[in-house]
């Protein structure tokens, strides 16, 4: 009797998730959230492959390459990384504001101040992603993580604005911000936690559908 093994299905063949992060900016020589997607770049997460690309920080770009590479690859999920530097634990980010006020030039000489994200566009957009279970998570692996009440005015909120605008077909998103790494004067996290606590965070996103109930608002 002939004995037939089933073949593993090719990696390129599974469902993809969408991992951005951003190139260096205001003088910095590297930036955290693209070293963390690049590390997790082509790893397999739940059953669905990591694509990771890098995006400009700058406003007019960023979010005509993201909406480009959700054309490209059509991921179930879409999780875009960016740099708060002066934070000390991965931030989860619940709401995205339709307003850019840029205290500093873009990557392009770019500063608009008091100009909507999308003109017409709704006020704000929260995450569709299971925030406080992704949150739970990533302690449990660990890694220091919060719930954020603001992705700020610049770049990173453009583009978690942007994104949240694009896929209101259906498809499930989220922005979180990375802290600075230790060479950069944020002595709490390494790169390696933030890939793991980022990792963790896919694998909670993947698998989890509903959100859970758990205290993680802000006073201020």
């Amino acid at each position: 009797m002939t004995m037939f093994k089933l073949a593993e299905k090719p990696v390129f063949d599974l469902p993809t998730v969408l991992l951005t992060g951003f190139d260096a900016f205001g003088g910095d020589a590297v930036n955290p959230s693209w070293l963390v997607a690049q590390a997790l770049d082509g790893q397999t997460i739940a059953g669905h492959r990591v694509v990771a690309a890098q995006l400009p920080t700058e406003f007019s770009a960023s979010a005509l390459r993201l909406v480009a590479l959700v054309r490209q690859h059509r991921p179930a999920l879409v999780l875009c990384l960016g740099l708060a530097g002066s934070r000390s634990s991965l931030s989860l980010e619940r709401i995205a504001i339709n307003v850019q006020d840029a205290r500093i030039a873009d990557n392009a000489g770019a500063q608009p101040i008091d100009v909507p994200v999308v003109p017409g566009g709704p006020a704000a957009y929260f995450s569709t992603l299971p925030i406080k279970a992704m949150q739970q998570a990533m302690v449990q692996h660990g890694v220091a993580a919060t719930i954020s009440q603001t992705a700020g005015t610049f770049v990173c909120n453009h583009v978690f604005y942007a994104l949240m605008h694009h896929l209101q077909s259906g498809r499930r998103g989220g922005f979180i911000h990375v802290p600075y790494l230790p060479h950069q004067g944020q002595p709490h996290m390494t790169l390696d936690d933030m890939v793991l606590g980022i990792r963790a965070a896919c694998a909670c996103a993947l698998t989890t559908q509903h959100d859970i109930t758990h205290g993680a608002g802000a006073l201020s």
